[in-house]
């Protein structure tokens, strides 16, 4: 196997529509994102006799703790045999270190989304990797098939979310608006300034927001909605459609009015509008275990799963230690998932 630089979005785009399991963070306009955000990125290519067999995207991380390159939910590979696995992860591995030591990093981090079992955990293991003391991305989601008919969807639903939308479809006050338009974000960022205060968590910043935005509408791959209720809007979700998935990606409400469903019609129309583009799945994005009742996201996962669909498992976070730092920024950022108890 031998590894090369991808600069042709038509080959990267090609190479996904081949691809198993993937999700927009792998896709060329993520990149594009990272770039504009000020990241340094590597598109990296691994052939086997010419042929595109994997495929990463790699972003270097620069953050008061310590610098580390990044790979989000990677490495894609095409082959899912164990030896093809391993000798693709290595050649990747091989390349990154590297570049780990050309940019002076501490860590290389992989949030991957190959299945959570024991030969891809032991993969990991036997090439030197450990688990990462924090996840970047979702490492447990929740997708849901949407090749069938609204009735069917309907009908896979749990009761009381069904009950819920078809309330809001006769509630002649609620609004669900599709937009592309820019300023709409600062829409979704006012709304989602109340659901920092209830939940207690970091926002993305507004110029991370429209910067996303931008990099994925200019191929009509996103689109913000926002629920209007008595000419108010209340709540706004940005969903990204992108390889035939839809994606939930930012969510927002306020509580003014806690018993009008805006959030259950809003999260419908959403998955309607994957459904004319030709998604055939839609992912709700991170949920929590069962066993974590007392986690501040109960609720969502709670409100998720009520839509039907079935768990996706991943393997945790990975990292690959480069310097001796890195021992301190492992303390670190256990001790800070401690704290904010995600």
């Amino acid at each position: 196997m031998n590894i090369q630089g991808i600069k042709d979005k038509n080959v990267w785009k090609g190479f996904f529509q081949r691809a198993g399991e993937k999700t927009f963070l792998q896709s060329w306009n993520w990149g594009e994102f990272q770039k504009a955000m000020g990241h340094k990125i590597w598109r990296l290519g691994i052939f086997r006799e010419a042929k595109l067999i994997s495929v990463a995207l790699v972003i270097k991380i620069e953050a008061k703790r310590g610098n580390f390159l990044f790979v989000p939910h990677g490495l894609s590979i095409k082959y899912q045999a164990s030896s093809s696995k391993y000798k693709a992860l290595e050649t990747l591995l091989n390349e990154l270190r590297k570049i780990a030591k050309e940019e002076s990093v501490d860590f290389i981090r992989f949030s991957p989304i190959w299945e959570r079992n024991q030969e891809n955990i032991e993969i990991f293991r036997k090439l030197g990797f450990k688990n990462a003391p924090i996840h970047m991305h979702p490492e447990l989601s929740w997708e849901l098939d949407i090749s069938l008919s609204e009735q069917d969807l309907l009908m896979g639903m749990r009761k009381t979310t069904r009950y819920l939308i078809k309330q809001g479809l006769k509630n002649k006050d609620i609004e669900i608006i599709q937009s592309k338009e820019l300023k709409d974000i600062e829409i979704f960022n006012q709304i989602n300034k109340q659901t920092v205060k209830r939940h207690h968590f970091i926002p993305f910043s507004l110029e991370f927001l429209k910067k996303q935005f931008s990099a994925f509408n200019s191929d009509n791959q996103i689109s913000i909605f926002l629920a209007k209720y008595q000419e108010e809007i209340i709540a706004s979700g940005i969903f990204i459609f992108w390889q035939n998935i839809g994606f939930y990606h930012h969510g927002a409400s306020s509580l003014k009015y806690p018993k009008i469903p805006v959030s259950y019609l809003l999260q419908w129309e959403a998955i309607k509008e994957a459904q004319k583009r030709g998604c055939r799945v839609f992912n709700f994005w991170g949920i929590i275990s069962e066993k974590e009742k007392s986690h501040p996201w109960a609720g969502l996962t709670l409100f998720k799963k009520g839509f039907g669909g079935y768990e996706k498992n991943y393997v945790k976070t990975q990292d690959f230690p480069i310097s001796k730092k890195y021992w301190l920024i492992f303390i670190f950022e256990k001790l800070r998932k401690m704290k904010r108890r995600v």
